[in-house]
């Protein structure tokens, strides 16, 4: 049997966090939180994942600034991982401009889980 996959989720809401959790965990997938880009870097730092979920508001560091950071580094496994946007501003984005901040892919707020969970499964099965 294949182990889980694991994404990190890069969310200031708790509420999102707690749903998307949820949402996750009934296909399987493993989620772990952080509260905004530095703990984003910290985490990856210290463990591997298969996939990062990025809000891009967040405080202390935003979600495009550590998406840019997560590209640079060293270790390809981490640098190549399959980001995709959360926003609330997607109106104000084109898909080539994701891309170019560094995101794979984008999913608005507010969040459709049907469509976040075909976004996650496109890049993990």
């Amino acid at each position: 049997m294949n182990s889980p996959k694991k994404i990190l989720f890069g969310e200031d809401s708790s509420v999102i966090q707690n749903l998307t959790k949820s949402t996750l965990a009934f296909e399987q997938f493993q989620m772990k939180s952080a509260r905004n880009g530095k703990q984003v870097l910290e985490m990856l730092e210290k463990e591997n994942f298969d996939l990062i979920l990025m809000d891009l508001n967040m405080p202390v560091l935003d979600g495009a600034s550590c998406t840019r950071m997560i590209r640079e580094l060293a270790d390809s496994s981490k640098s190549k991982l399959p980001i995709i946007a959360i926003t609330g501003n997607m109106n104000n984005y084109t898909m080539d401009e994701f891309r170019k901040l560094g995101f794979d892919d984008f999913v608005q707020k507010p969040l459709d889980y049907d469509r976040l969970l075909a976004t996650v499964k496109k890049y993990l099965i």
